[in-house]
């Protein structure tokens, strides 16, 4: 088929979204179908990094206010009308709710062309920590609204699934996240890189990757590994990741080491090269970086729901706390960094309990969705 995929981000900038969406259309073109992505023009300066394997269509763009390291696209539906009407896809997937993604629904609507959306970002629960919690109620009725529009929305656990259902979206389907668990391995544990950050033999190494911002509940992580390190004063916060809160968590906590942004193998090496891994945030649809850091053999503490819930047995594959309770992530993340035998054991039991989520698979039943999407039309 072909197919249309349509972003609002997309590599080389670096969060889950934008590297779920790309892993999409590799494993689709993969099984020979042909995409077009569609999402705004890269940002100046990183137009170089950004050389597309898939057919583009780019449209206006800017940064998000108060978040200036992601972008949104312009509505563009006139242009996407003209495209579509001289090469229409069989099928469209829309990852983003932004204004590029209404305007892609409705110029499919209006053409018939049969589109499901994905569930990507809670941006109600963002909103909130961007000091406007009262709009809350209206973000997500309008993310609602938006979803309802297609054929299907897509969601990574069935407790999202479970969760939208009931407050009233329709025809939401499931479809799982893989982890490259060749990428995310054991074996790039790197000694040189741990003395890079000033670690002896037996010395811990704490580490957290994601953006960092303010609905990733960061405090919740420096107040966690404060109380490691009244136990464990040797240890160190290995942060990997870029985003507005770096500067004021970096002058408050100058002993912590910013590694920045990293990508492929180099990322790897920094995943396996920790002792535990530490995700404080509950605002995440699922929270990719929990199965990477599970495939590296890091023990995670997360809050029970999204990957954590989907993939950990508690203090079997790493430590699930209710969410809210952040009292009872400091007291886990203590516990496991205290016990050596724990960490090697809850490691080692998480590399293996995600070793057969396989790309290809979740590729196949991507595939399988939207030729079902196509074949209803057709019928």
């Amino acid at each position: 088929m072909r197919v249309a995929i349509v972003t609002e981000t997309w590599p080389p900038e670096i969060n889950g979204v934008a590297l779920t969406v790309q892993a999409l259309a590799r494993g689709l073109d993969r099984l020979g179908h042909r995409v077009e992505v569609i999402r705004p023009r890269p940002a100046q300066g990183a137009a170089a990094e950004t050389q597309s394997e898939f057919e583009e269509m780019l449209v206006g763009g800017a940064a998000l206010p108060r978040y200036p390291g992601l972008r949104f696209g312009m509505r563009s539906q006139a242009r996407l009308l003209r495209r579509w009407r001289e090469t229409p896809p069989q099928v469209m997937y829309v990852a983003t709710e932004g204004p590029l993604g209404h305007g892609a629904l409705t110029a499919a609507r209006r053409l018939g062309i049969p589109a499901c959306t994905g569930f990507h970002t809670r941006f109600d629960d963002f909103i909130g920590h961007y000091g406007f919690p009262w709009l809350t109620p209206l973000v997500f009725a309008g993310m609602r609204r938006f979803h309802n529009r297609a054929a299907a929305t897509l969601v990574p656990t069935t407790e999202l699934a479970e969760f939208l259902r009931n407050k009233g979206f329709l025809n939401v389907r499931l479809l799982r996240r893989a982890v490259d668990t060749e990428l995310f391995h054991p074996v790039w544990r790197d000694e040189d890189l741990r003395r890079q950050w000033g670690l002896k033999v037996g010395h811990l190494a704490v580490v957290h990757v994601g953006r960092l911002a303010a609905e990733k509940n960061l405090d919740l992580a420096v107040r966690t590994f404060r109380q490691i390190q009244a136990s464990q004063p040797d240890a160190r916060f290995v942060i990997v990741g870029d985003g507005p809160e770096r500067e004021r968590i970096a002058r408050a906590n100058p002993d912590f080491i910013f590694a920045g942004l990293r990508r492929g193998e180099d990322l790897a090496r920094h995943y396996a090269s920790g002792d535990l891994f530490l995700f404080p945030s509950s605002t995440e649809t699922f929270g990719n970086v929990t199965l990477e850091a599970m495939a590296s053999g890091l023990p995670v503490v997360a809050f029970d729901y999204g990957a954590a819930r989907e993939h950990i047995t508690d203090q079997r594959h790493g430590c699930r706390v209710p969410v809210g309770d952040e009292q009872g992530f400091i007291e886990a993340a203590t516990a496991l960094a205290n016990s050596l035998d724990r960490r090697a054991r809850i490691g080692r039991a998480a590399r293996k309990s995600v070793a057969s989520l396989s790309p290809e698979s979740v590729s196949a039943s991507f595939s399988n969705l939207l030729t079902s999407l196509n074949q209803e039309k057709a019928a």
